[in-house]
Formats: structure tokens, sequence, C-alpha cells
């Protein structure tokens, strides 16, 4: 699944347990990891993240004293997530602990990579791939849960980066999406927000579709800041709150 791909992605250099921790932390409380869902084990965790073993273990260690998740011993045994961890998403919600800089400097940055994405996927797209980017909207239109909802907007930014045909933007929009996926997905509990971006979507490929280069990069951008700006006002909302 391209959700788990993105959760389990590799890890940068700095405080990498800590990052670890938060990564799995917002995809568990936003449901992207499901109750008694089983994580992968260790080594198959390091590997995967990139990280060594002990780095592994000291991010499970916090998340089970966090109780997120719990370990069950033996043959069948291993990590799973808690059922009571949507229950804790009010006092762990990773609003609470972003910055407002933090939402815009990432918006500004996811800005970035779509915007070109766009303006290159402009040029490049063939009929066969406006067809699976809408196939990927449609999705979006008809999920229910946040959890689908935000599956499918992340198959949709990941394919306009795809389509790109830039390796390194597509990259950097898989990692991005680390940190971006598990914040929309509070997005996503809303109807209206919801049908909102399915909209800019449904509009964005029609131009992509007629190759109208400047209009394709000022609806990605459009797309991108729309997201932040919800992103923002949740946070001002939690600091409210």
């Amino acid at each position: 699944m391209i959700t788990h791909a993105v959760i389990f992605a590799p890890i940068g250099q700095a405080s990498r347990s800590d990052q670890i921790v938060q990564r799995l932390s917002n995809a568990i409380i936003t449901g992207l990891l499901e109750a008694n869902e089983q994580l992968p084990n260790e080594a198959d965790l390091a590997k995967m993240m990139g990280v060594s073993h002990i780095t592994i273990r000291e991010a499970l260690n916090t998340l089970r004293a966090n109780n997120l998740i719990h370990t069950v011993r033996g043959r069948n045994g291993g990590s799973f997530v808690c059922e009571q961890a949507w229950e804790l998403s009010q006092t762990l919600n990773p609003f609470k602990s972003l910055s407002t800089d933090y939402l815009s400097d990432l918006g500004e940055m996811h800005c970035a990579i779509i915007s070109h994405s766009a303006r290159l996927a402009s040029r490049r797209m063939t009929q066969a791939d406006i067809t699976r980017l809408r196939d990927f909207v449609s999705v979006l239109d008809s999920a229910q849960s946040p959890e689908a909802r935000t599956q499918a907007d992340m198959r949709c930014l990941l394919a306009i980066a795809a389509c790109s045909q830039s390796a390194r933007l597509a990259n950097q929009e898989l990692i991005l999406q680390s940190e971006w996926s598990s914040l929309v997905a509070i997005l996503f509990r809303s109807d209206n927000i919801h049908r909102e971006i399915v909209e800019l979507y449904t509009t964005l490929i029609d131009t992509l579709a007629s190759h109208h280069e400047a209009e394709s990069v000022n609806l990605a951008k459009k797309l991108i800041d729309t997201f932040t700006f919800y992103l923002i006002e949740n946070k001002l909302k939690h600091n409210i709150n």
C-alpha cells in the first residue's frame, strides 16, 4: 500500500528515534494505522526506515509508554496498535505540538513540489496518465472515511508528481507525505473540506489534460494552499481549546 510505504519510508538524520515516534504516533492517532494492526517486526522496521535496531527499539518503547502500541510475546506475537489509540487523539493530536510556522513551511515546501510537478506534467502527461488520475480522484470522491480519503489523496498527489517524469520530484513527494498525510487525515473528517478538495482536483485535471501549463501551476498552488489554510486553521483552534 502507498500509505504504508510512506509511513515506513526511510528516516532523516536528525533525532531519528523522535522522528519515528512522531511519524508512527501521527499515523496511529489519525487512523492510518488501524486498531489491532500489527507493525512490521524490529528487523524489518530498521531496514525499511533506514535506522539501527536500537533506534527502533527506543521508539517502540516510547510508543508503548504512550499506550499507542502493545506487545504480544510468542509465535504469533509482535507489536500491535492499541484499540484505545483513537481516544487519545484529543490529547496527542499533532496540531497541539506543531507551530503555525512549521505548518506554513511544510505547505510552502509541498506547494513547490506539486506546482513544479504540475508544470512538467502539463507537458508530459499522456491520455493514459490523465485517465489514471481521474480514476484516483473518483476514488477520493467516493471515499467515506478520513482514512480512505487520505489514502486516495496521497495517490492523487503521488500520481501528479510521478507524471512530471522527474524521479527526484516523485521521491521528494513520497518523503514529504510522511509528514503531510497524518495531518490531512484530520482535515478529511470534514465533508465540506473533502468536497472542496475533490472539486479542486477535478479542475486541475481538466487543465492538465488541456496542457495549459501556467493555469496548471496556479491550480496546483491553490490546491496545496487550500490544504495549508485548513491545517493552520485547525492549529489555531487547538490553541484556543
